[in-house]
């Protein structure tokens, strides 16, 4: 009897929520069916789920508008979603939210190949930017490892990189105008068509705020040309340590590749079992692969001294590639590391830390002696230009207890990575997995200080409560808490 009341009084306090939502979407945008939930109760960090109460998909900026409206009306907390392959539960719903997914936003809006700019809906998967402007030269440059699933919503929210941040930067520095919906439900346009504007940076301070601060509706993307030639350069070495030396040396020398990854024994050999590229020698310690793009002259000396710095530092083999085929063949096996982990473990867990290029051999030695501590065997892959690491922890989920351990163990990792002059993010965002480590990056005031630039944008916490920031609550986000209870 207790149950059914408490059932009855849920669903009373739901029923006008969901007739607004489908008055607004319509009813083919509102799921509520809880076994069509469970689809929505995870992003790519599958280890934490929640389901949330609703699911909406929008297919408009006033649809959007209308139900952030809605949640703001009833003081329900919501959270951005978009293809959801996220991997900090940054899309994690919260207990009895609206998740508000775009994967039906996904219209290309305009393209001005003139003024090398393209408008997009946030669901517009990230290579199908390329994909619509290759055929006239051009192409979008930030490409993160699921650029074929990922949307650029979600790589809004999160400041994604890829292989190409070396050279051409992050989302941030590609993006020069948002359409935004607030958390009061109000539209608000940032940025512009053009590079600079005048004023604060708004669309900076939007762009890696993981959905904290309201929903990008519409995008406007910068484009680039297409180089004259690009080719790629693989050497494998005997040692991590001279691997990430040539690096190191191949940067001072005045050369900035598009791309630069290195891949450790373990992962080379996961790859190869999966993805049989036959390219990586399985008995190397670290392959590295170096893309340079640019005028043919250019490339052509880069090239070359690229492989005399390679061959310096103890580089047994060299393969260059220029032809489109040998270039995807030789980044293919980088492209699928995560994947390739995944058919060997039942489970892993990635962290994204990053370090100075300095310290590269130095903390993948250090990786490896803490998971040897902790008994798990990890694969190291990283975008070596930048020091963004991605070290990826073998466990089983179905084992009790390995969740709890490997999550401490990414932690250490972490810790590790800013200890070194590094940061807890590269590329994958704080989430709901690092918030508890903000602190030992930053202090008190600094956390309280962007708390609140939070607090003005979303003053009742209603979007993406939970993420970000670490709890305890700071002192002006518990005082506001305690003014709406």
């Amino acid at each position: 009897m207790l149950l059914n009341r408490i059932l009855n009084d849920t669903d009373k306090k739901w029923r006008p929520i969901i007739k607004a939502l489908e008055t607004a979407i319509g009813k083919d945008g509102v799921i509520r069916r809880k076994e069509e939930l469970l689809t929505y109760e995870c992003d790519g960090l599958t280890a934490y789920r929640q389901r949330p109460a609703l699911v909406v998909l929008p297919r408009t900026t006033e649809e959007v508008a209308a139900a952030v409206k809605i949640c703001h009306d009833h003081q329900i907390p919501w959270v951005a979603r978009g293809a959801g392959t996220g991997l900090s539960g940054g899309a994690l719903p919260v207990e009895d939210c609206v998740l508000i997914v775009t994967a039906r936003m996904k219209q290309i809006l305009n393209i001005d190949l003139e003024n090398q700019r393209v408008t997009v809906q946030p669901g517009v998967i990230n290579n199908w930017v390329t994909q619509a402007v290759s055929g006239a030269g051009f192409y979008y440059a930030p490409d993160p490892s699921s650029q074929i699933i990922c949307s650029i919503g979600g790589n809004v929210a999160e400041n994604s990189g890829g292989v190409h941040c070396l050279k051409y930067g992050v989302t941030t520095n590609h993006v020069l105008g948002l359409k935004l919906v607030i958390p009061d439900g109000s539209i608000i346009e940032v940025g512009g068509s053009i590079p600079e504007m005048p004023g604060y940076d708004l669309t900076g301070l939007f762009v890696g705020s993981e959905g904290t601060l309201g929903i990008a509706t519409e995008v406007t993307l910068k484009i680039l040309k297409t180089p004259e030639t690009i080719c790629v350069v693989l050497a494998d070495f005997t040692t991590v340590k001279s691997a990430g030396q040539a690096v190191a040396d191949i940067i001072s020398s005045g050369i900035i590749p598009a791309g630069m990854e290195i891949m450790d024994n373990f992962c080379i050999n996961a790859v190869e079992d999966t993805v049989k590229t036959n390219c990586y020698p399985r008995d190397a310690a670290a392959i590295l692969l170096v893309e340079l793009d640019g005028l043919s002259v250019e490339v052509a000396a880069y090239k070359e001294k690229v492989a005399e710095i390679c061959r310096k530092n103890g580089a047994r083999e060299i393969t260059t590639a220029n032809d489109l085929e040998t270039r995807l063949k030789l980044w293919k096996g980088r492209k699928e590391a995560f994947a390739a982990a995944g058919n060997i473990s039942p489970d892993y867990f990635v962290q994204d830390g990053v370090v100075p290029r300095t310290q590269l051999a130095n903390v993948l030695e250090k990786i490896n002696q803490l998971g040897a501590e902790h008994g798990y065997r990890i694969a190291n892959v990283f975008h070596a230009g930048d020091g963004n690491l991605h070290p990826l922890i073998l466990y089983d989920n179905a084992v009790s207890g390995q969740w709890e351990e490997v999550e401490k163990l990414g932690g250490e990792i972490l810790k590790l990575c800013v200890e070194l002059g590094g940061s807890l993010s590269g590329e994958h965002g704080i989430g709901s997995d690092k918030n508890e480590y903000m602190s030992y990056m930053f202090n008190e005031m600094d956390i309280e200080t962007m708390q609140w630039v939070r607090q003005v944008f979303n003053p009742n916490n209603l979007a993406n409560p939970g993420k970000l920031f670490p709890t305890p609550r700071s002192c002006g986000e518990a005082a506001n808490a305690k003014k709406m209870s």
